[in-house]
């Protein structure tokens, strides 16, 4: 999942229609993405993100060759200032991804529906903190919903809820940063794994030097697993970039809650995670959170267009 949009275009209905079915099917992969890494719950995360790493790569150049964006990678590969950008962003949804993948593998789903519901409140308390920017009594009041949902986690289980909180910060930072660069989001985030598939190709050689590698002719359903990340982390992101360009930013900031929903359900229904007292406490008051800051934004919409 991200949040690094280009500015939408004035969609008409049509265009707006197409937006609305990228962004969905994005949403929707996304939303089922738990019952994939499940399928690979038996690998270290570490394993896998190189993994999810490596085969990106082809898809994305696919991509953009077929986008015809090339020449925007090369002016990239040129600027130390665009490298050291993508790097950073690059290494900070990289981080995003072993928690991700991690958390699914542990039975921890539950916690990373609850980071992905928080990550939109995160996200524009980082913006009022970092970038200035005002937060209205609404916004205020939905970060402090959450707040309170964390405080009562962190009371519940002796310890910060780390990994929703991880999984919030992480992606929250990255989004903000990932606006920076001065490229769109389908060749951003080829610069992303291209820059990361060294170390990864590093350590997937190291793991079949060392005998540890679950990339092995013996394990054909490991392989074909292991392969299959590259085109379920590329494939979303693209969809939702193309998507994020015909529509408004608040029809993409409703959207958002797709994915942690599925997740979520996934997790309770699916995985059978235990949902108990405090949590139904926590997710309540996220939700209600939610509700107002989303309101909130597209009453922000509908005084914007008047």
């Amino acid at each position: 999942m991200t949040d690094s949009v280009s500015k939408p275009l004035e969609a008409g209905p049509n265009e707006a229609l197409r937006g609305f079915l990228f962004a969905f099917s994005a949403y929707g992969l996304w939303g089922f993405l738990p019952l994939y890494m499940k399928l690979l719950a038996h690998i270290p995360a570490v394993e896998v993100v190189a993994h999810r790493v490596l085969w990106s790569v082809p898809v994305a150049a696919v991509i953009l060759l077929v986008l015809g964006r090339t020449a925007d990678i090369r002016r990239a590969l040129g600027s130390p200032r665009t490298l050291a950008m993508a790097a950073l962003t690059a290494a900070i949804i990289s981080c995003n991804w072993g928690i991700y993948v991690w958390a699914i593998a542990s039975g921890r789903t539950v916690d990373t529906a609850l980071g992905y519901y928080i990550n939109p409140l995160v996200s524009i308390a980082m913006a009022s903190l970092f970038l200035g920017e005002r937060l209205n009594r609404y916004q205020i009041a939905a970060v402090a919903l959450a707040a309170i949902a964390v405080l009562a986690l962190t009371i519940d289980a002796g310890g910060l809820p780390w990994i929703s909180l991880s999984l919030a910060l992480t992606f929250a930072a990255y989004g903000i940063l990932r606006k920076t660069l001065p490229i769109g989001p389908s060749q951003g985030f080829f610069l992303e794994v291209l820059i990361l598939c060294l170390p990864a190709l590093g350590y997937v050689v190291w793991l079949g030097a060392t005998g540890q590698s679950h990339y092995q002719w013996s394990q054909l359903s490991d392989i074909a697993l292991l392969m299959g990340c590259g085109p379920v982390t590329a494939i979303p992101l693209i969809l939702f970039a193309f998507g994020a360009k015909l529509l408004r930013y608040s029809t993409i900031g409703i959207m958002q809650y797709i994915a942690p929903t599925m997740i979520f359900l996934i997790a309770v229904f699916a995985f059978k995670e235990p949902f108990g007292g405090t949590k139904a406490l926590a997710f309540g008051l996220i939700w209600t959170a939610l509700a107002i800051y989303s309101w909130s934004m597209l009453n922000e919409a509908r005084q914007a267009k008047k």
